[in-house]
């Protein structure tokens, strides 16, 4: 994959491995990637969608994390330059969060910004 574009989103360790442990627990392809979108909902105006994705694009931005490939298409890119993906595993929540530096307000959920 040297010939493919890279994306500024960045997947902590623990993110990635609790990744990783889901799609194999859900038995899917060793070759599924993590695909981030940003799209147009939710309270606040946008809202993140991450799903395992086996498709690539040829404009697809992808980075590695030790094993595990992190999706972005170029419109969504443009909104999560710096962004950090990572797992919260609380009394009050677990899963994924994002911590998007370009969002300038978020929901009380959490699941959208703008």
């Amino acid at each position: 994959m040297s010939d493919t574009l890279s994306h500024e989103v960045m997947l902590t360790d623990i993110a990635r491995d609790r990744v990783k442990a889901l799609f194999q627990a859900q038995g899917l392809a060793a070759d599924v990637r993590l695909r981030i979108e940003v799209k147009l909902g939710g309270c606040a105006g946008f809202q993140y969608d991450l799903f395992p994705d086996e498709e690539l694009a040829e404009t697809d931005l992808v980075r590695d994390f030790e094993g595990l490939e992190v999706v972005v298409d170029q419109k969504s890119a443009n909104y999560l330059v710096g962004a950090t993906i990572d797992f919260e595993d609380t009394i009050m929540k677990q899963g994924l969060t994002i911590d998007n530096p370009n969002a300038t307000g978020s929901c009380a959920c959490g699941s959208s910004f703008n």
